[in-house]
């Protein structure tokens, strides 16, 4: 799955919010919760710990505050049904990979 990781406090703080979608997702690092408030479609919301194994994955409509998950050290951000697709569940570990600026992005 191609991801952007939020570069900063300010980025990881606004998040998808603004946006009518996203192709991919959007890691935000370090964050433990998140919410929807002033959101414009429901997102899928993947809990990762330090070692970028997936804790829980919850689906979020606007307008909602996600509990907090106390080893959550990661969260991905992406489209409702994106996890599905991708294959992304709890017990799962994720792999962190630059893009390369020379290749062509896969979908």
């Amino acid at each position: 799955m191609p991801a952007r990781v939020a570069p900063g406090d300010r980025a990881r703080t606004k998040g998808l919010l603004g946006r009518d979608g996203i192709e991919g997702a959007m890691m935000l690092t370090p964050c433990g919760s998140v919410h929807t408030f002033r959101m414009r479609f429901p997102i899928d919301v993947a809990y990762l710990d330090r070692a970028f194994t997936v804790l829980a994955v919850t689906t979020m409509k606007p307008g909602r505050l996600g509990l907090p998950r106390l080893r959550a050290r990661h969260v991905v951000e992406a489209e409702a049904g994106a996890m599905e697709r991708w294959g992304v569940r709890p017990g799962v570990r994720l792999e962190l990979k630059a893009a390369s600026a020379t290749a062509p992005e896969t979908r």
